[in-house]
């Protein structure tokens, strides 16, 4: 009888231990959301300030397509250089934030979506820009420029914030099938984004030429007065069901329940 109620004590004394373990996993996973997100805050109030100053630079009427000179052969370089760096610095602080791939991808997502969703905020305060949520913006440039309306990326980044808060709340890593479903539903989003001047580009056959604008006056004039038109919703809404089905699946297998 002594020996059973010691070993009762034991196991409710490592059970005691687990969940204080727990707590204190929690709490401090809970501090690193917190640190990473005003991290990414700050950082997208830098970014916006550049995006300040440029527009006041080449946009004193106000931003809009065709990008003019904005894109001209000494801008070009300098901006692909300064967005690959900003993913850098994301890719960084997820990889400081945790030790384990899992978390790291998990922290990266959080950055890049609490920056680009706060980019805008900051934007909309200084600049008082974008008018309204179907606002087409530069997204990005490489390898060549992104077009799309702003609340494209802004329900993509909502949706990075919901993943990253599932992987962060959970042990298990992500399946074949989620990875499956995170790849193909990404690649159709980027797709959308770059499909305007990808078309652009590909038809003229200047793919190839794109980095070497400043030696090829015709192709920074075909980039320089091309206007986006039509933004493929129905693709881009096909792309985050897949990715929301992704996060579904993963959420079930995380506590155990079947899905498919």
């Amino acid at each position: 009888m002594y020996e059973l109620k010691s070993e009762t004590k034991i196991d409710r004394n490592f059970s005691k231990t687990d969940d204080l373990s727990e707590i204190f996993m929690f709490k401090n996973e809970k501090n690193k959301i917190w640190i990473v997100s005003i991290f990414s805050i700050a950082m997208a109030y830098l970014e916006s300030v550049v995006i300040f100053y440029l527009r006041r630079m080449y946009f004193p009427s106000g931003f809009g397509f065709p990008l003019k000179k904005f894109l001209g052969p000494h801008i070009l370089p300098i901006e692909m250089v300064r967005e690959f760096s900003t993913i850098i610095m994301l890719v960084c602080v997820g990889y400081l934030a945790s030790s384990s791939f899992k978390n790291r991808f998990a922290y990266f997502l959080l950055a890049f979506a609490t920056w680009d969703i706060f980019y805008y905020i900051w934007l909309r305060i200084l600049l008082k820009w974008p008018s309204s949520f179907q606002t087409n913006d530069l997204l990005f440039l490489i390898p060549w420029p992104w077009v799309g309306p702003i609340l494209a990326p802004l329900i993509a980044s909502l949706t990075m914030i919901l993943l990253s808060l599932d992987l962060l709340n959970s042990e298990k890593n992500l399946c074949r099938i989620e990875w499956f479903f995170f790849f193909f539903g990404s690649g159709l989003m980027v797709y959308t984004f770059l499909i305007d001047y990808g078309k652009l580009l590909l038809f003229k056959k200047k793919f190839n030429s794109f980095l070497a604008i400043s030696s090829k006056p015709e192709l920074q004039k075909i980039i320089l007065n091309y206007k986006p038109g039509y933004y493929n919703w129905p693709l881009f809404i096909v792309s985050e069901i897949i990715l929301l089905v992704g996060i579904y699946h993963f959420h079930q297998r995380s506590h155990e329940k079947k899905f498919f």
